[in-house]
């Protein structure tokens, strides 16, 4: 890839994720507890039949662009399918007046059922491990969090971001997006992320980013696929 951002799993898993990469000829993919991104070098047979030599039957992948309605003459089961905008950030953004609580492993349940309640994207056991997650606590409360995920060369996605309904309208979002995505320019890199197109969130979500400095770049459509044979 010429632009890591055109295919940033492809490009995550070849590079800063390499560790991760489950990598057979033309495909990659994390692994299930990780994430449920998978890539292919083209949208091709040859590449669907790489992927489906390291996804077991029934289990299921994400993802992104045209392959997505080609995988469904070749083994697969399109679950879901949606668009999503992707956006970058170019504006220097301002790290928040207090710096929020880094979360880890014995945080996960609880990360785990707070995305299960407002549901800002996918989140496996170990998706922890492909950045930094922050948090807002009170009361010994999860209540709201943010944190990093893709990362092809020179970027790093923003991800997670979600707030508990009862702690919404306080500005925690934007204090941990300020967080990640201050935190990743420190680094040198850019940050990006995804919105899902025609969520209930997007207005509210992309009024936030773009307030912040993110502008689209691009849209695409993304397939969760399940192998059926």
């Amino acid at each position: 890839m010429s632009e890591p951002l055109d295919d940033p799993v492809w490009s995550a898993l070849g590079g800063p994720h390499a560790r991760f990469a489950l990598s057979l000829g033309r495909a990659r993919r994390y692994p299930a507890d990780v994430s449920l991104f998978a890539a292919l070098a083209a949208p091709d047979p040859a590449a669907l039949a790489d992927l489906a030599a390291i996804v077991s039957v029934e289990d299921a992948v994400a993802l992104a662009g045209p392959a997505g309605a080609l995988a469904t003459a070749h083994g697969w089961r399109a679950l879901f399918a949606f668009e999503v905008i992707q956006m970058v950030c170019d504006a220097k953004v301002a790290p928040p007046a207090h710096a929020p609580r880094e979360l880890g492993s014995a945080d996960v349940e609880e990360m785990a059922a707070l995305v299960r309640a407002t549901e800002p994207g996918p989140f496996a056991p170990r998706t922890i491990e492909m950045g930094l997650y922050v948090g807002v606590r009170e009361g010994g409360r999860l209540l709201a969090m943010a944190g990093e995920r893709l990362r092809p060369p020179g970027y790093t996605e923003l991800s997670g971001v979600c707030t508990a309904p009862e702690a919404r309208g306080r500005g925690l979002a934007e204090a941990l997006v300020r967080a990640v995505v201050s935190g990743i320019q420190a680094r040198g890199e850019t940050p990006f992320l995804h919105v899902r197109a025609g969520s209930p969130s997007e207005g509210t979500a992309t009024a936030l980013y773009g307030r912040l400095g993110f502008r689209e770049r691009r849209r695409t459509p993304l397939t969760i696929l399940q192998r059926t044979r």
